[in-house]
């Protein structure tokens, strides 16, 4: 899988407003697809796969349900860089690839966001 699919287009996460990730297509729905499996909501999940499968490429996480926001920045938190180090593919770019993911799990941590061990 290439992670700089169409190379123009871009995807944006926006954790609240003035607080955002934006992302090349590629890994802005690989992102994504990371957390479709992971998701115990199903509705959510089926959003997020219709933000990747329409190339929507935005997702704001306040348009989620309150225990799905939780989700998301739980399993951006425990897993998203240790995956990407795991299943994206070996090039010169990949440590960039890999900082940038850690660049959406450091915005998670600003005030007023909280994961599930968070005090709310």
């Amino acid at each position: 899988m290439s992670i700089h699919r169409g190379g123009l287009m871009a995807g944006l996460v926006v954790l609240k407003p003035g607080v955002d990730w934006s992302a090349t297509g590629g890994l802005f729905d690989w992102t994504l697809e990371f957390l479709i499996g992971r998701l115990s909501d199903e509705q959510t999940a089926a959003h997020l796969q219709e933000i990747v499968d329409n190339n929507l490429g935005s997702l704001w996480i306040d348009d989620l349900p309150a225990a799905a926001q939780q989700e998301v920045v739980k399993h951006w938190r425990d897993g998203l860089v240790a995956a990407g180090e795991q299943q994206l593919p070996d090039s010169e770019h990949k440590a960039d690839v890999i900082r940038h993911l850690q660049e959406l799990v450091d915005a998670t941590y600003w005030d007023g966001c909280t994961g599930p061990n968070d005090p709310a």
